[in-house]
């Protein structure tokens, strides 16, 4: 089973595409996980709403603390043996779970090699966890761009990944969230962090975070 945590801060007028996206999915055996953290809008009937109607839905909500926190709070609700994250202003499409799984199962991903370029993927959304592989990392709260963290600590755990030429998962570009402008202090902390990683890591994990750092700072200069 797939459990799928969609985090929701004032998403209302995405969050139903959103969610009949996940519940349409041609995969039934799914568990959707929505986190309201702290929402002012209409995205709390809407949550509900939904896991009213359909028992695959657990609804949670929290005092506003951020996405990592929703995430987290998430985790700790979440049953499958795999986990995806989905952002509340996005979709996927309906074979995407389906897909992934065709994929990902008798896959021993101890063993598989990691191409190179996966270290450029710094963002949880869009991929599919073995719920063991991320059995010890958590999002760091109070912080932009935990994304990022999130998936270095993965690979400095020893993870192995795999990409596959399908994606299925359909970004919006949301013009009020989080990341669509510049934050010149969560910049410098997640810079920080990263460096903080370093001091730590193996050879390999040090160039893992090198090469993450590099990628950072020229998206940082384009936004």
């Amino acid at each position: 089973m797939i459990s799928i945590i969609v985090p929701i801060y004032n998403a209302a007028s995405y969050l139903p595409a959103c969610i009949e996206s996940v519940l349409g999915q041609t995969e039934r055996e799914l568990q959707l996980i929505l986190v309201d953290d702290g929402s002012t809008d209409d995205s709390v009937r809407i949550a509900q709403q939904y896991a009213r109607q359909d028992t695959r839905v657990a609804f949670f909500q929290q005092a506003h603390a951020g996405q990592s926190a929703a995430r987290n709070l998430g985790l700790q609700h979440a049953k499958g043996e795999y986990i995806a994250f989905v952002d509340a202003d996005d979709t996927i499409e309906s074979d995407w779970c389906e897909r992934h799984l065709k994929d990902i199962e008798g896959i021993d991903y101890v063993q598989s090699q990691c191409p190179r370029n996966i270290y450029q993927y710094t963002v949880v959304w869009g991929r599919l966890y073995r719920r063991e592989a991320i059995a010890n990392i958590r999002f760091e709260e109070g912080m932009i761009y935990e994304d990022v963290l999130f998936s270095v600590d993965l690979w400095l755990s020893g993870a192995r990944g795999r990409i596959i030429p399908y994606s299925g998962y359909h970004y919006t570009l949301n013009p009020h969230s989080t990341t669509s402008r510049s934050h010149p202090e969560a910049e410098h902390k997640v810079l920080n962090e990263l460096r903080a990683r370093k001091k730590s890591a193996t050879l390999k994990g040090r160039m893992i975070i090198d090469y993450t750092i590099i990628r950072l700072k020229l998206h940082f200069v384009k936004q």
